[in-house]
């Protein structure tokens, strides 16, 4: 099973290069795919039936064929599929039908229509999601499948995009699948939660203890939304409006997803469910109330429809209501003639719409007030359609009488029941109705699109090549050969109609059989009223036609829709009209508003005494308050201030004496991860405040700077009592205790904090570098518009007589001219190691900066290098070495401007973001391959001649590509805020905002002073 997913999805990826060569005769291609996983089935049949001698007859678990591959043990997550009679059934109409339809696609489109290869591929990989849907044995599997074929059937509804409808079917079919997806997935979290198990044979094995359990109301309220995911599916009432809709499909489309699959799913997973939940509260009010009412709406609304394919697709509808309620009855024979039906819809139904693709094909139109004499010119179309026809009515000797024979039978049983009471014979009487109303729809569509209308010109209908007519002719043989065999088809539902017969019971003669002739039975005597009162509404057409015109237009399913869409856009735009309203002030007093009240109103009500032990300053650390003061200092300074240069500097204040805050506490590591992110961000700000006023300008005042006080009062108070409440609810030990064992047992270091994040928690560490490489290129695309800056190049010579380090060849015009302009400048024609002599004007060098700038980056970088390696065990690691790192490129870039920057890093930024994540990921991967587990580390002792003694932790790789996509972002933001905004003020000097230099300034920055 898990072979044929692989093939149908393998394909389906590769099926748009095979368009691309051999056009629509590509679909034979993909045809194949289905079809050989036919004959795979069909092969399957002897292990999934096979009931060893002595076996008990009702005991299908034993004879299905299963497979296993484990995916996420932690949450009972597994490939888990599960061959087994009902899926075996189930499967051969999704390969079977789905080979048909790719074969009739070879001859309904023609070679130019567009997208064809991705129409095919999406056909190919709705085929493999069914197939893995009839055949999950866990419940969460199951539903993967589930939303693929709503997200495929989306694709497929909307092929024709130019095309409104289109669009808007589409979109609503998705909208309402997908809810009723949503509220199935929460009924089958509960439903596995409460069963101790996703497996659904299991669950079904736990089924009578579950409903009648301590869990019994929670197992109830499951069933109830996993039967909203079915009805939603299967476009029961009152969800029934988007099938209709989806008709603006191509019909090969019609005829697959919406006559023989997608549709049939919620019919599967009710009859899936059924032997195990048929008994719970409310499921037959729910399978029997949603499925007459839609059996009998669907045939009301067929008969009012003009165009032949809206005809078919109401009677689906009204199919779909009829299918849910026998298969969801519950009792044996139900489930004989369900399944039975099941099959036989299938193949009349995708007969018939394959049947309206030809004649729209052929004709150009599908409107029955149009088309006249179709039969004349198309006997064996005509013929072809009337076997599907008649099948639908439940006409003898067809699959459809045979099937419909068999629910007369069940539902008679049920509504003489003692146990059923009134409601059984009106089930029953509903039942007959909408049968005959089936057969006047049927009628009506032969009539509407074969027969010779007085007063309409024949149709004009072009000869159908027997290519086309092969697949609905070969459907409706196999209605005929069922029609009159059908042994086989019974032999292979008796394994599922079992599965109702409890204590012992006889499953044969629970069931019945399924047969052409059964004698004079009740249920022949309601076949026969069926026909009688169904051929004298097809006559009495034009009466039923003016009955209908009378009736008021009520409000349908697919007016509500649109109803309610129109009020929840109107309701979206009334809220975004008054909470996006443009102002910062709005948006930080809602949010930390909300995000006070809420926590204050839970602790008040929850009326706990605060924790013992509270001590306001540490006396172990009275430097806590030193450190605190020039915290709160900073943060009112910011406030106060007017510049932003002195806001940013003011907000440092507080990073930093956080940072000696941690310090006190004995916790260095933060303590310098701390201070070093700080440096780093108040050197981003000020670079990026050049590009601002100088001045605070706009500040809100009046009425809200009171409020304003209030709210971050009120928020930081909040805060501090919610962090109090917090550490003092702890009541278990925390698992921070065994931090230290692990990290030197497991992480081989002694730092806790880097062996945590490079070893215990490397996923998060690996997700958090991921970020920052996604925000250093956010940053970067805000600046950038043609590439990320790397491309800064450094001059040939600067100055007469000088011998170049480096071509000049492809060095854009506006370096020229800045090295240009630095000539003139130059102090030196010595090839310097700092070269801000010759790429800055005089007036903005800092010899002091230079000299220092030289005396420190080595050791910067070498110091980097030692927190690298000794944050295994000292303080230190990737992350801090990466900062310091970035800190001495800083450093250089402030004392030589952007071309320093270019000379002190080859490498360009993007580069060194991929390396740094390709090597993190390495290490994580690497370990898999040798057979251990994803970041799995691996502790090196060994003995070198000169070192002595080595131990060398795996881990450490993780960590060097921490150091590298950190290096990576600081250079990235220093081209981005630095660099880059250099150049623009180059290009535009006189653009300069206020607080910048004045204009006639040599071009080059070097990003000091400018705020």
């Amino acid at each position: 099973m898990i072979t044929v997913l692989a093939v149908h999805f393998a394909v389906a990826a590769v099926a748009p290069f095979l368009f691309r060569k051999f056009r629509r005769n590509s679909f034979y291609a993909l045809a194949a795919v289905p079809a050989g996983s036919f004959v795979w089935l069909l092969l399957q049949h002897g292990a999934v039936y096979q009931v060893a001698a002595g076996q008990a007859a009702h005991s299908s678990t034993g004879s299905a064929v299963t497979e296993l591959l484990p995916w996420i043990p932690e949450l009972k997550i597994e490939l888990a599929f599960r061959m087994d009679p009902l899926a075996w059934i189930m499967s051969l109409l999704v390969l079977g039908v789905g080979a048909l339809v790719l074969v009739y696609c070879a001859r309904y489109f023609k070679n130019k229509d567009s997208n064809l290869g991705g129409f095919g591929a999406q056909l190919l990989a709705f085929a493999g999601a069914m197939f893995g849907l009839v055949t999950a044995d866990d419940l969460l599997l199951m539903f993967i499948f589930w939303e693929l074929t709503t997200v495929l059937s989306y694709l497929l509804i909307g092929y024709a995009r130019t095309r409104l409808s289109a669009r808007r079917s589409a979109l609503q079919a998705l909208m309402v699948t997908t809810a009723g997806g949503l509220a199935m997935l929460v009924g089958l979290i509960i439903l596995g939660f409460s069963a101790g198990t996703y497996r659904i044979s299991s669950i079904l094995e736990l089924a009578p203890g579950l409903a009648t359990g301590p869990a019994a109301g929670a197992v109830a309220a499951a069933v109830v939304l996993i039967l909203i995911g079915a009805v939603t599916k299967s476009a029961l009432i009152p969800f029934h409006f988007w099938l209709p809709g989806a008709m603006a499909a191509p019909t090969p489309v019609s005829a697959y997803l919406h006559a023989a699959a997608m549709v049939k799913a919620g019919v599967y997973l009710v009859a899936r469910l059924a032997p195990g939940f048929a008994e719970t509260a409310y499921w037959l009010p729910m399978v029997l109330g949603l499925g007459l009412a839609t059996m009998l709406v669907g045939g009301y609304r067929a008969l009012r429809q003009t165009d032949i394919k809206l005809i078919l697709a109401y009677g689906t509808v009204s199919q779909l209501g009829f299918l849910t309620m026998v298969v969801g009855l519950g009792k044996p024979d139900a489930a004989l003639a369900g399944l039975a039906l099941l099959l036989a819809h299938g193949l009349f139904k995708a007969t018939l719409f394959l049947v309206v693709g030809i004649i729209d094909h052929q004709s150009g139109t599908r409107d029955l007030r149009k088309l006249s004499g179709v039969y004349t010119s198309s006997r064996a179309l005509a013929v072809v359609a009337a076997i599907g026809a008649a099948s639908m009515a439940g006409i003898p000797p067809l699959a459809g009488f045979v099937a419909k024979e068999s629910v007369f039978e069940a539902f008679v049983h049920y509504g003489t029941a003692s146990d059923s009471g009134a409601w059984g014979m009106v089930v029953l009487a509903g039942l007959v109705l909408g049968s005959i109303l089936t057969f006047a729809y049927s009628a009506r569509f032969m009539w509407g699109a074969f027969a010779s209308k007085p007063g309409i010109e024949p149709t004009p209908f072009k000869a159908i090549k027997p290519s086309f007519l092969a697949a609905p002719a070969l459907l409706s043989l196999l209605t005929i050969v069922y029609g009159l065999w059908p042994a086989p088809v019974d032999a292979w539902i008796q394994p599922y109609a079992a599965e109702f017969v409890h204590d012992g019971g006889d499953p044969a003669s629970a069931a019945g059989h399924l047969a052409l002739w059964h004698g004079l039975t009740p249920a022949l005597g309601l076949t026969a009223i069926t026909f009688v009162l169904g051929l004298a509404m097809f006559y009495g057409r034009s009466i039923v036609a003016r009955a209908q015109g009378r009736v008021p237009a009520w409000v349908d399913g697919d007016r509500a829709y649109q109803m309610t869409i129109g009020a929840l856009d109107d309701v979206a735009v009334w809220v975004t009209g008054r909470t996006q309203r443009g102002s910062l002030f709005f948006y930080l007093a809602v949010i930390l508003t909300v995000a006070f009240a809420l926590p204050l109103t839970a602790l008040l009500i929850a009326g706990k005494p605060l924790p013992d032990g509270l001590y306001f300053i540490d006396p172990n650390s009275p430097l806590q308050l030193v450190a605190g003061a020039g915290i709160v200092i900073g943060a009112l300074a910011a406030v106060r201030a007017n510049k932003r240069f002195l806001a940013v500097l003011m907000v440092s204040v507080t990073g930093y004496g956080i940072a000696l805050m941690f310090a006190l506490q004995g916790a260095p590591d933060l303590a310098l991860t701390q201070m070093l992110v700080e440096t780093i961000i108040l050197v981003a700000f000020v670079l990026a405040m050049r590009s601002l006023p100088a001045e605070l300008r706009d500040r809100t005042g009046g009425k809200y700077r009171v409020i304003r006080v209030i709210i971050g009062v009120a928020f930081g108070v909040t805060m501090i009592f919610v962090a109090i409440y917090a550490m003092g609810a702890r009541v278990a030990t925390p698992v921070a205790l065994e931090f230290p064992r692990l990290a030197y047992e497991g992480g081989g270091g002694l730092n806790v904090v880097n062996v945590t994040l490079v070893d215990i928690r490397a996923w998060d560490t690996f997700g958090e570098i991921s970020v920052l490489a996604l925000a250093a290129t956010g940053v970067a695309s805000l600046i950038f518009v043609k590439g990320r800056g790397d491309g800064i190049r450094a001059s040939t010579s600067v100055a007469e007589g000088t011998v170049g380090r480096r071509s000049a060849a492809g060095q854009s015009s506006r370096d020229s001219a800045a090295l240009a302009l630095s000539r003139k400048f130059a102090a030196s024609t010595r090839d310097a190691w700092l070269v801000a002599g010759r790429t800055m004007a005089p007036e903005r060098r800092s010899i002091i900066f230079e000299v220092v700038t030289r005396l420190v980056f080595h050791s910067m970088i070498v110091f980097s290098v030692y927190l690298l390696l000794a944050g295994h065990n000292l303080p230190g690691g990737g992350f801090a070495g990466g900062l310091t790192a970035g800190l001495a490129l800083t450093i250089r870039y402030l004392a030589g401007g952007r071309f320093e920057l270019r000379e002190a890093t080859p490498v360009g930024a993007g580069t060194l973001l991929g390396i740094g994540l390709a090597t993190a990921a390495a290490s994580g991967v690497v370990p898999l391959l040798l057979g251990g587990q994803v970041f799995q580390s691996a502790i090196i002792e060994l003995w070198l001649p000169v070192f002595g003694d080595i131990k060398f932790v795996t881990s450490t790789i993780f960590d060097i590509g921490v150091y590298i996509v950190v290096v990576g972002l600081v250079l990235d933001v220093l081209r981005s805020l630095g660099a880059e905004i250099d150049e623009h003020f180059e290009e535009d000097p006189a653009g300069e905002t206020e607080g910048q230099e004045p204009e006639g300034v040599p071009a080059e920055t070097t990003g000091r002073g400018k705020a």
